[in-house]
């Protein structure tokens, strides 16, 4: 059947949602996904001013084509790759079907890039981890690497052994899990860069529904790798009175006791990524090139400003569970937040939860700001 998208028109075998339906095996189309692809082409857009000798893109899980096509579109120079040699005709047809330059290869993407790379944007859309993946990419990637992972149980640690295998760190599963998964997605890829002497930062990421997704900007040599590297560390949190406190290094020292209610419930979670997670003026150029032919424009452009505001903190407090401890009723979390900056306090809102709140403000400042102003 043939699906619109973005301007395009593409062929796909089949719609099926990969997270709640699975593969499947076979080539398939993911609708559901269509919020991701929109942000990608915009992403594209802006990177092409930031950068514009970014000319060669790499759709590595390519499928039904339809990522690439969307990259070919914008003018950049698409290789389409897939193991599967249906999907490869696929691709191959619909470039050609939108009158678009590019190749389609029945390639394993890690044998491709190391063969036939380097190129400027690597784009790893796998279904579950894209770690297998991660050496090759960064090893042969000159300017951005955009990543999906699908696999959240593990990297928000409801998966622990898992999470703990595939990156390399010790996820928590705790109430800002959303934000607990991309820092560990994002750790694990900056520590893969760092192996090549390559720093990665994030210049713009988010969670939505059942996936992460990270754009990581590369700048060669091994002290920009260092510096990265610095951005790593551990967040200890209380389970019992939501204390949390970030510490950078890679050599950790938990905490046994809390130090604010003395509770032995303390968690310990890292290597995490504690820096930023989106460059916020890239994030606001993003949204500009969000375009109203976008299925999902109203949402992305919603997204990317949200994104753009969000504090840099690596965890978030659940508003609906502060009142709860506090058994109070819950106000709106835009008076909430206005509140808390009236104060004096640094906050914005999370763009992954209705209810996740970022402050530098702790919980008992933040119970006296929110309670004393209604009373």
């Amino acid at each position: 059947m043939d699906i619109e998208e973005g301007g395009l028109t593409v062929e796909v075998p089949e719609a099926r949602d990969g997270a709640s339906e699975g593969t499947g095996g076979g080539v398939f189309f993911n609708p559901t996904q269509e919020l991701n692809r929109d942000v990608t082409v915009a992403t594209l857009r802006a990177y092409r001013e930031r950068e514009p000798r970014a000319a060669t893109y790499l759709d590595a899980m390519a499928a039904s084509g339809i990522r690439g096509v969307r990259a070919a579109a914008e003018g950049y120079d698409v290789t389409c790759a897939d193991v599967d040699s249906d999907a490869v005709e696929l691709a191959d047809r619909n470039l050609a079907d939108n009158d678009l330059e590019g190749e389609a290869v029945h390639r394993d993407v890690n044998a491709l890039l190391y063969d036939d790379g380097p190129f400027d944007v690597v784009d790893l859309d796998p279904y579950g981890t894209p770690i297998p993946f991660a050496d090759a990419a960064f090893a042969n990637a000159r300017n951005l690497v955009c990543v999906t992972a699908t696999d959240t149980a593990p990297l928000c640690g409801a998966h622990l052994k898992s999470g703990i295998r595939k990156y390399g760190a010790v996820p928590r599963n705790t109430d800002y899990h959303p934000e607990m998964g991309l820092r560990t997605l994002i750790s694990a890829l900056v520590r893969t860069a760092a192996r090549y002497d390559k720093a990665a930062r994030p210049i713009v990421s988010h969670v939505s529904r059942h996936y992460a997704r990270t754009y990581l900007e590369l700048e060669s040599g091994a002290r920009a790798a260092d510096d990265a590297i610095d951005e790593l560390g551990y967040v200890d949190g209380c389970e019992d009175c939501l204390w949390r406190e970030p510490t950078h290094g890679l050599i950790a020292d938990p905490v046994g006791e809390c130090p604010v209610c003395g509770s032995d419930r303390v968690l310990t979670a890292g290597p995490l990524w504690l820096g930023p997670v989106a460059d916020p003026a890239f994030a606001r150029s993003v949204r500009e090139h969000v375009t109203d032919d976008m299925g999902e424009a109203k949402r992305a452009r919603k997204l990317l400003g949200t994104v753009a505001r969000e504090l840099d903190t690596p965890t978030h407090y659940d508003q609906h569970r502060l009142y709860k401890e506090w058994s109070e009723p819950a106000i709106g979390m835009d008076e909430f937040v206005d509140r808390l900056r009236g104060a004096g306090y640094e906050a914005s809102r999370a763009h992954y939860r209705g209810t996740a709140v970022k402050t530098t403000a702790s919980i008992p400042e933040m119970r006296e700001v929110v309670l004393d102003s209604e009373t």
